[in-house]
């Protein structure tokens, strides 16, 4: 039979005071708090996977995260459990899954459009473009997902270009995002 916990108390957590080894303080339903020999108040959850085995997941630090967040995540993985998946693979694929998409930014794209065009360019040519790009579309689009660029984004990008007088440049990289995103 589990072991009855009373949930943990904002105050209790706030005056919790290193000790030579890492210790814990229980929350209930697998989360507890680990405070660890240099004063560091870590969120964890202890949780059996579907084979048996133990395992964690670590939801960050108490000034990070508050009680009330590291319930939300505790229910969280409760949840997913529940219904067969494991919380850790689950937060490890949401992981990559942003990490591919923070790669995928217009100006990565952009980027490597430009590298993959250098063979059929003249220097000259290559170097008004990057420098085009980097000054009139990469501080408006670049760190945005790519796959989130709608045709009224690279409107907005191009009529923006249009208001500095640059009406040949406007049309130009116009063309040439056309040609991006075919």
């Amino acid at each position: 039979m589990p072991k009855i916990v009373l949930p943990l108390a904002d105050k209790a957590i706030k005056n919790a005071k290193p000790r030579d080894k890492a210790y814990k303080l229980a929350d209930g339903g697998g989360l507890y708090l680990e405070v660890m020999p240099t004063g560091a108040k870590l969120w964890r959850m202890k949780f059996k996977q579907a084979s048996g085995k133990e395992s964690r997941l670590a939801f960050g630090a108490y000034d990070e995260v508050s009680l009330a967040d590291a319930r939300a995540k505790r229910d969280t993985a409760r949840k997913q459990m529940a219904v067969g998946v494991d919380p850790a693979q689950a937060k490890r694929i949401e992981k990559q899954q942003k990490a591919t998409v923070a790669a995928n930014t217009f100006e990565a794209v952009a980027r490597e459009w430009h590298s993959n065009k250098l063979a059929s360019w003249q220097d000259r040519t290559a170097t008004n473009i990057l420098h085009r790009l980097e000054v009139d579309v990469f501080p408006l689009i670049g760190r945005h997902p790519i796959a989130e660029i709608k045709a009224p984004v690279i409107l907005d990008v191009l009529r923006q270009i249009e208001k500095r007088g640059a009406l040949d440049m406007a049309k130009r990289q116009g063309h040439a995002t056309a040609e991006r995103l075919a």
